[in-house]
């Protein structure tokens, strides 16, 4: 849907804007910038127009002649589970014909000579138990079965099926640090997940009460799937140690089938005497991903325009195929106040801007409109992926699409949250107070129209809140946030079915509690703050197959075995990928084939860490 496309019937354009005139008035308390963003609001939808007045620029038109894609294989993974035995899972992909199955195969390690496991192909599910393991190492195989001929065998995954039961494997790291933030792409084209983290975990805000001195630099590093390590990147003291100045991520580009790293960048030691950086240069720089060697750079969007040191220093990216086909490099600068939007094709060793956007550009501007995170995601169908900055969405050619006026969210999530209604929808936490309830609310994706909202005003809605579907009772999505005291101390929280019901008050992790599609069910599993995994049925209650993860969870993502998701934590030198060893009861396509999905995997590495959310939810499938 481009801007101008956007019509109001004449009744419907007065009732919108009589509700953003009594929005701007119940907002004086809050400043004239967004009492009269929300009048400019209602007197544009009042004339007629779409939230966005800028004339639309054109399509985008990048390199590629079709959709980029991963190669991906089986993502065949063993792991030792309970009583000897061995769990064996691996991936559905898009590409399998719909009644394809799998044989399953073992070999002792060092041996050529294989053993099938299954008597005949497995359909039902993507996963095997092998009850009579040979107590010695061995490699686990899998063959798809496509009107009764087999494929060629796939990668073998190794396992001691007497060693220990521990649901997990340990990439150890080049250093006993812990690392911040995380990023999954294939570096090497194999076809499996490679993983580059930035540490050390530690984190400077750009607020006047909260920014302290950097103790050191970031290092970006590389491991293979195997866990080798390939490289490390010093960021350097031009880039502050703080998830806002050291935003990057990890994908495949330029189409070549290896996955490259754009970064923020800078040169030298720019700080000034009291450690903070406030001038010199500052790049979008693009490394090859197996080697870390810098193949391009561009200038990051400047400084210029900005209030001060605090609003300039909020930096974000992500990845959005603008034409549908091509994955281009979204840059951000800004997020309280004034923001730029620049957007890049990398082809041939270049980076080529597509289009820039500018908040101040939208009549009336969008100022602080921003998130503590940058979305990408197809929202209105038309095939091209749109850019969800916070509380307004771009179209796909760089013009602003639609805009709610409610300000700075903490926590965006897009999807088919509610899969009882057509369309995706938005699902916003609001940072900014709002004295008129809507601080936790969701919208129509392709309008920005609110679909519901809470009554109740808001102080500040924190952290990174989490949707999923965690109750089996409530179809769709349930929404969770909290909300702040005047000492930004948890206050309250709520529970929210996918139509704006209350279902709980009760406190499932704070701020920013995790979840992942862990058991049999098509439900997602709350990782607790402990580390323990607990289910959602009314009151929270333990999973029946206990685990406790260790570590800090910096992840969950589909990146092994069948469609459940694995949990990534960080140890002292260690990494940790756990993977279920429950038995599945059906199969569904790898979860990363989905784009939506996809999408949010590839901006894990930057901002607030939301979990990725399927567009289609396990369990809606048509």
């Amino acid at each position: 849907m481009r801007a101008t496309e956007l019509q109001w019937h004449p009744i419907t354009r007065l009732v919108l804007f009589l509700t953003m005139i009594n929005r701007a008035v119940s907002m004086k308390g809050q400043g004239t910038e967004s009492s009269l963003l929300c009048m400019g609001v209602g007197m544009a939808m009042l004339c007629g127009s779409a939230f966005a007045a800028n004339e639309a620029k054109p399509l985008v038109q990048g390199y590629a002649a079709q959709r980029v894609v991963e190669k991906m294989d089986r993502g065949v993974i063993a792991i030792p589970a309970a009583e000897g035995k061995v769990h064996v899972g691996w991936r559905l992909l898009s590409g399998d014909p719909k009644d394809v199955g799998f044989n399953v195969y073992r070999r002792l390690l060092g041996e050529s000579r294989v053993t099938r496991l299954t008597r005949e192909p497995i359909s039902k599910t993507t996963d095997f138990i092998d009850e009579k393991t040979p107590r010695a190492k061995c490699e686990y195989l899998v063959a798809a079965v496509v009107d009764g001929q087999e494929r060629p065998l796939s990668p073998a995954s190794s396992v001691d099926p007497s060693a220990a039961f521990t649901s997990y494997l340990s990439i150890k790291l080049n250093g006993n640090h812990m690392f911040q933030k995380l990023a999954i792409a294939d570096l090497d084209g194999d076809g499996r997940y490679d993983y580059v983290i930035k540490n050390p975990n530690s984190n400077v805000d750009p607020y006047s009460k909260y920014w302290r001195k950097s103790s050191g630099t970031y290092h970006l590093e590389a491991y293979n799937a195997d866990g080798k390590f390939l490289w490390r990147y010093d960021l350097g003291w031009a880039i502050e140690q703080g998830i806002w100045y050291s935003p990057f991520v990890v994908y495949d580009l330029d189409g070549d089938g290896k996955a490259e790293v754009a970064l923020k960048t800078g040169e030298g030691d720019p700080r000034d005497s009291d450690g903070r950086v406030r001038s010199g240069p500052e790049y979008v720089s693009v490394l090859d991903g197996m080697s870390g060697t810098e193949k391009a750079k561009i200038l990051w969007p400047d400084r210029e325009g900005f209030r001060d040191y605090n609003y300039y220093c909020r930096n974000q990216m992500a990845v959005a195929y603008l034409d549908g086909k091509t994955p281009a490099l979204l840059v951000q600068r800004g997020t309280y106040t004034f923001i730029k939007l620049y957007a890049y094709e990398f082809h041939d060793g270049k980076l080529r801007e597509l289009w820039h956007w500018v908040s101040n550009d939208e009549k009336p501007n969008w100022n602080g409109q921003g998130a503590h995170c940058l979305r990408a995601a197809d929202i209105d169908g038309d095939g091209r992926d749109e850019v969800a900055l916070g509380s307004g969405v771009i179209d796909d050619n760089g013009t602003g699409l639609w805009c709610t006026g409610l300000g700075h969210p903490d926590h965006v999530y897009i999807g088919d949250l509610d899969p009882l209604r057509p369309g995706t929808e938005i699902y916003y936490g609001l940072e900014r107070a709002q004295k008129a309830g809507n601080g936790m609310c969701m919208v129509d994706a392709a309008t920005g129209r609110i679909l519901w909202g809470i009554k109740r005003p808001t102080r500040h809605v924190h952290g990174q809140g989490l949707v999923a579907d965690l109750d089996p009772r409530y179809p769709g999505c349930e929404t969770y946030s909290a909300d702040t005291d005047p000492k930004k101390k948890f206050a309250w929280s709520l529970l929210h079915d996918c139509k704006g019901n209350v279902i709980s008050e009760e406190n499932l992790g704070g701020f920013a509690p995790r979840a992942a599609y862990w058991d049999a069910s098509t439900q997602r599993t709350i990782i607790n703050g402990k580390g323990a995994l607990t289910e959602l049925d009314g009151p929270k209650r333990p999973l029946n197959v206990p685990l406790k993860t260790e570590g800090t969870v910096v992840g969950v993502a589909d990146i092994l075995g069948d469609w459940r998701e694995e949990i990534i934590t960080t140890l002292p030198g260690e990494m940790r990928i756990y993977t279920t060893t429950i038995p599945a009861r059906d199969r569904r396509l790898c979860l990363m084939q989905d784009p939506f999905y996809r999408a949010d995997i590839s901006t894990a590495s930057q901002g607030y860490y939301q979990i990725p959310t399927p567009k289609v939810l396990p369990g809606f499938e048509k």
